[in-house]
């Protein structure tokens, strides 16, 4: 089922050409604010404030059936995808590319400009071991 998703948002992530890169470790002190204050806004109520992710997240499901949030902490499966698919999946949600998708991620276009999820992205991606995931 996780590989279908993931082909699936994949899918979706490809038909938009453009490139997105984000680096891995936040360069300037303000971005570096700007994406911890943005997180803890409108990704700790589900991620955890300590990006940790809810308990259970592989293989549990909450009260309506929905999966449950991964780690964005480097130590779940988000470091597996490209800065591309993370951008879209924080912009768009996965509940709206991913046809029968079990979980809540939904998209923040309404809240986050393209800079500020990029804030975010950077920020989390500040808390991946970088001999663990080149």
């Amino acid at each position: 089922m996780i590989s279908l998703l993931l082909l699936q948002t994949l899918s979706f992530v490809n038909h938009h050409h453009q490139k997105i890169v984000i680096e891995r470790t936040v360069k300037g002190f303000d971005t570096f604010e700007l994406g911890k204050e943005l997180y803890l806004a409108n990704c700790a109520s589900c991620h955890q404030n300590n990006l940790s992710g809810q308990v259970g997240w592989k293989d549990k499901v909450d009260a309506d059936g929905h999966r449950l949030a991964p780690p964005l902490n480097g130590t779940g499966h988000t470091w597996h995808h490209s800065d591309k698919t993370l951008f879209y999946i924080i912009k768009i949600g996965l509940a709206n590319m991913v046809p029968n998708y079990e979980g809540e991620m939904m998209g923040f276009s309404d809240k986050l400009n393209d800079a500020e999820i990029k804030s975010v992205i950077a920020y989390f991606k500040s808390f991946w071991s970088k001999s663990d995931h080149n």
